[in-house]
Order: C-alpha cells, then sequence, then structure tokens
C-alpha cells in the first residue's frame, strides 16, 4: 500500500491512497483524513485503505484522480519523534579521518542517534530555505521508517516488527552550523534543519524481497543540478538495520505511533557509486588533497532523490527540491501562514 498527504491549507492535510505505478491517487476521507489517525488505530483502518489500493490499482475506485507529487506535503506533515542515524559507517569513517580523529569505539558497536526536530517537514518539492549561504547547506539522502507502538527494551525483531512504513528521506543540514552547536553544548540544535521526504510512504509488502532483514536492497539515486551524483546501494553496506536502530532508541523509553526513524546518508566504500551528500565527497578531497573541492549548496541548485523499483518503477516517487536563500518570509507562505556520478544526465 502507498500513502501520501495532500496540501489542503491545514498542518496536516488530507490522506490519499495512491496506485503501486503512483499515477493515480484517491481520498482516503471515508476511512481517515490523516497518516497519524491510522497510525493510531493501524491494525482497524489499514484494511480498509488496503481494499481501496487493491481497488485503485484495478481501476475500480469511482473518484480516482490523476496524482501530483507537488501537491504533497511530507506523508507525515508533523510527527511525535524524529530521530536521524548514521546507519552507514563509511561516510562518519571518512569525516573522523578528515579532521584527524579516531571514532570512540561505540561508535563502531551502537548506532549514532540525533534527535531532531519533528514538528515541521518538508513536502517533497518544496523550496528549501536557509538563512545564508555561509550556512553550508547539505542534503542527505537516505531512507525513514515510520512505526507503530514500540516498547521499551524491544529487541532488534520486535522493533522490526513495528515498522509500518518506509519513505525516502532528504535530511537537510548546515554543516557550517555543526561547530558552533558542538561547541555550544547543545548537540546539532540549528544545524538540523528542517528534512524534506518522498511524496510517498510505503508498506515494507510494497518492496517485496528487496525489504530484508530491516534492510532495502535498492538503489538510491541522487543528482545534484541534473547531473547523478549518486548510485548508491542502501542494502549491503548499512550497517545497523532498521530493527538495531529502533531498538537502540528504544533501549530507555517507549516510542509512540508516528515515531519517525532515519538511516542517515546512504554510502558505499566504492567511491564510484558517488555519494549521498557533499560533506562525505568534501571528506574524500580532504584526504586526497588536503583540503576540499567541493562547495556546499547554493542558492539555485537543486537536488532530486529517488529510489526504483526491481521493475524500473520509481517506488516512492522523487524528492525534487531547490535551494532558496537568503530566507525571506515574505517569499514562503508557509511561513507566515499560521494554518498552514558527476556528468552523467539525471
Amino acid at each position: 500500500m502507498k500513502l501520501a498527504t495532500y496540501k489542503d491549507g491545514s498542518r496536516d492535510g488530507q490522506l490519499v491512497v495512491v496506485s503501486r505505478d503512483l499515477s493515480q491517487a484517491h481520498f482516503a476521507t471515508a476511512t481517515a483524513t490523516r497518516l497519524q489517525q491510522v497510525l493510531d488505530d493501524w491494525n482497524f483502518l489499514s484494511p480498509q485503505l488496503q481494499d481501496l489500493y487493491v481497488s485503485l490499482n484495478q481501476g475500480r475506485a469511482r473518484h480516482a484522480f490523476g496524482f501530483d507529487p507537488r501537491q504533497c506535503m511530507a506523508p507525515l506533515p508533523r510527527a511525535y519523534q524524529w530521530v536521524e542515524s548514521s546507519a552507514y559507517q563509511h561516510p562518519v569513517e571518512l569525516l573522523a579521518q578528515a579532521a584527524e580523529q579516531e571514532l570512540p569505539a561505540s561508535d563502531t558497536s551502537d548506532p549514532l542517534l540525533v534527535q531532531a526536530g519533528s514538528d515541521d517537514f518538508l513536502g517533497p518539492c518544496d523550496p528549501a530555505w536557509f538563512g545564508a549561504e555561509s550556512w553550508g547547506a547539505d542534503f542527505g539522502a537516505g531512507l525513514a521508517v515510520i512505526t507503530d507502538d514500540i516498547a521499551m527494551g524491544a529487541d532488534p525483531d520486535q522493533a522490526l516488527d513495528g515498522v509500518r512504513l518506509v519513505m525516502l528521506a532528504n535530511s537537510w543540514r548546515l554543516c557550517q552550523q555543526s561547530a558552533a552547536d558542538l561547541t555550544a553544548g547543545s548537540g546539532l540544535l540549528h544545524s538540523m534543519t528542517a528534512a524534506a521526504f518522498s511524496p510517498v510512504a510505503v508498506t515494507p509488502d510494497e518492496l517485496g524481497p528487496a525489504w530484508t532483514g530491516g534492510r532495502v536492497h535498492l538503489t538510491l539515486q541522487s543528482a545534484l543540478n541534473g547531473k547523478k551524483v549518486g548510485l548508491c546501494e542502501a542494502g549491503p553496506e548499512m550497517s545497523f538495520p532498521f530493527g538495531q536502530l529502533i531498538s537502540h532508541l528504544a533501549k530507555t523509553r517507549r516510542l509512540r505511533s508516528g515515531s519517525i526513524v532515519g538511516s542517515g546518508p546512504v554510502s558505499n566504500r566504492d567511491g564510484a557509486k558517488g555519494y549521498s551528500c557533499i560533506a562525505a565527497k568534501r571528506a574524500v578531497e580532504t584526504l586526497l588533497h588536503g583540503q576540499p573541492r567541493s562547495d556546499y549548496l547554493r542558492p539555485g541548485d537543486t537536488i532530486r532523490i529517488e529510489m526504483k523499483g526491481r521493475d524500473g518503477l520509481s517506488v516512492f516517487g522523487a524528492i525534487e527540491q531547490q535551494v532558496s536563500g537568503p530566507l525571506d518570509l515574505s517569499a514562503d507562505p508557509t511561513l507566515t501562514d499560521e494554518t498552514g556520478l558527476a556528468g552523467d544526465e539525471a
């Protein structure tokens, strides 16, 4: 089943069911108006949405309409919890080497989790607004899951059973703010800005055999300004699968339905696969040349993130965003509305 949230002027939007090929959609109003409602009563409401999904795919849904990802908010526009991780060890190692630092032993035995803001997410086609180019805006192409209730102390298998939906994530980060955040002892308060998610979130069964052991064994494609920069395999090198990430998060507390856990940028040790964030590329350049050669993102730059299934069809739809700035409240209505492989063509 594939679910999305359409913009309607409210903070939480309208829940829609989307066809497998992402061509058609249907409002889920007869069952639920918001995704959080479904997550809170999954066992009762999701079968009803599944029936609508089957009808939609068979062309029997009477009020279906053409699906437009540009009308989408994040599938879950605001969440009770959003935690980003560094599930892929390679970029963590690169950054440490470039900074001439050693990784603590805990960084290799336990996943690194960062609590980020969850009250305001960006839609898949929304512009990303930043206050200044000097903040060092960077994209972060990865995956994320939305959970059901998870008991405190749940083991990885139990935690994985609580995964309800999977989606793509663009975990924007302001890299030049990180040092100031850490110096102030405030974690990554200012450097972790609003994340964006794919147009649709899908139930794990939609991934078929690609969903194995809490990993998605498909290729994540990233393009910067229309040029492919990443063709990273998301499965094999995920050091900490989602079951382990969620279990580690629930070590001392229970999680409530609607919690989102992200993988962090996908990475492969094979440099020919490209990169899923500029920070990793800059780290490699520092190791090779003594200093980075790539700039962070600038106003006007565009990023596209997508994952295709083994049938060649887009699984989640694409995140397509443009960097806009400096921040201008009057130019972005969402900020003032109270209700609301380089050289290759992508």
